[in-house]
């Protein structure tokens, strides 16, 4: 299954265009433009599990850096300082990495 699958291209460039440049990333706004706050959490359980790319069942800083790539492989990837705010911000029990029934993933669709 690809990220296109559940989500809309247009969404997708849209997201994307909003954070070409580098540490212009926000979880939230990225989230909201590229339609995931609108979807089921059955869908949000497959993005997560897309972007779960050693399929850990976690999203680890090395998968972290890497998720604009995920959404096309022209993006770029995230800063440092990008990195480490999006996984502070959803790694619920400092275990350094992000879950799906974490702050971000579990509840997704309040954003």
């Amino acid at each position: 299954m690809a990220i296109s699958d559940i989500l809309s291209a247009k969404d997708i460039e849209s997201a994307l265009s909003s954070c070409q440049a580098a540490d212009s990333f926000n979880y939230k706004s990225f989230f909201s433009t590229v339609g995931l706050s609108s979807k089921t959490p059955d869908q949000i359980k497959k993005v997560f599990g897309i972007l779960d790319q050693d399929k850990s069942g976690f999203i680890e800083e090395e998968e972290l850096q890497l998720f604009l790539k995920n959404f096309s492989s022209s993006a770029r990837v995230l800063t440092t300082a990008e990195t480490k705010a999006f996984l502070a911000a959803g790694d619920t029990d400092g275990d350094g990495k992000i879950g799906v029934e974490g702050r971000i993933w579990g509840n997704l669709a309040k954003f």
